[in-house]
Order: C-alpha cells, then sequence, then structure tokens
C-alpha cells in the first residue's frame, strides 16, 4: 500500500500516514480515530445510539460522541486557544442524553467542534502552548503536541468502548 495521505481503508477510514514528518502523522492518526468513531455510529438509529449496551455501565454510543464534542471544545478551544467557550451540551461531560436531541444532531456539532480546533491549529507550531482550564492539572502549560497525542489516546481509549458498545447493540465488530 503507497503511503498516500488520500489512502482509504475499505471501510472508508483514512490509513494514517505510516512514515513522514510528525505533525502530519499525528494529525492522521487524529483523523483515523475519528472517523472510527463515526464508523461505529454508522447505520443506528436514535435508539440503538441511546442504549446503554454493557451493563451496570450507563455508557451510550451517543453520549460518547456528545462527550468527544465537549473533549475537543475543552482542549482545542479552551486550553490551547484561551477561548471563555461554555460547555456544547450545558455540562462538563457531555455524557447526559437529551431526549429531543438525535445522533444526527450530536454529530453534527462534534463535527462542528472538530473544525473549529481544527481552525485554531492551523499554522500553529507543535511547541506552541495552552493552558489547562480545570481539573487536577489546572493552571500547567501544555503543548499542542502534548494535546494532540492525548487527543489520540482519549478517542482510542472511547473507540475501545464503543467497539463493545457497538457490537452489544447489533453484533457488529471490526476495527
Amino acid at each position: 500500500m503507497a503511503n498516500d495521505a488520500h489512502q482509504m481503508l475499505p471501510d472508508g477510514r483514512p490509513v494514517p500516514l505510516l512514515t513522514g514528518e510528525e505533525r502530519p502523522m499525528l494529525e492522521s492518526w487524529l483523523a483515523f480515530h475519528r472517523a472510527t468513531l463515526e464508523l461505529k455510529c454508522a447505520g443506528l438509529d436514535d435508539g440503538q445510539v441511546r442504549l446503554a449496551a454493557a451493563e451496570p455501565s450507563s455508557l451510550t454510543l451517543l453520549g460518547l460522541v456528545q462527550h468527544l464534542a465537549e473533549v475537543e471544545r475543552t482542549w482545542f478551544q479552551r486550553v490551547f486557544a484561551g477561548l471563555d467557550v461554555p460547555p456544547v451540551f450545558g455540562e462538563e461531560t457531555g455524557y447526559g442524553l437529551d431526549p429531543e436531541r438525535g445522533l444526527g444532531e450530536a454529530l453534527a456539532i462534534w463535527r462542528r467542534e472538530v473544525a473549529r480546533g481544527q481552525e485554531l491549529c492551523a499554522g500553529r507550531s507543535l511547541e506552541a502552548t495552552g493552558r489547562i482550564v480545570d481539573g487536577p492539572m489546572t493552571g500547567l502549560e501544555v503543548s499542542l503536541r502534548w494535546m494532540l497525542i492525548h487527543m489520540i489516546e482519549e478517542y482510542a481509549r472511547h473507540n475501545g468502548h464503543a467497539d463493545i458498545l457497538r457490537e452489544r447493540i447489533d453484533g457488529t465488530i471490526g476495527a
């Protein structure tokens, strides 16, 4: 397989770069994990993405999409860009489900948060920094490099949850 930034897997996800510079490689892995989250939700209806399919956990695929929209906003807008923006869904985790908000709306909001973060990071050095705004590390300075690595880890962990949820919902398995 050629090392081409436009190479796609049969399921439609972009192949992460196998060689090359650090920034494009980090961004390609984050793009792969973002696409994996979307793939885990593909073909499901609003009822299915609301199922807490791994009891006793109340975690749902819809909650994961909302949570990752919050994560995108927090790290790239609040921490990196220093913007004073409220939580996307009115509470910090994003896991709470609103009966009026379905998967289509949640994915659109998540995509908007991803795009905004990409705009704020474009052209900025991996050494550029922001400050953590809450939690046990409040006030610590972190680099864009650290944030990209953290986001890859965050998506990888939650995509593992999504694997289990999807399999319990309809038996679909896969990376």
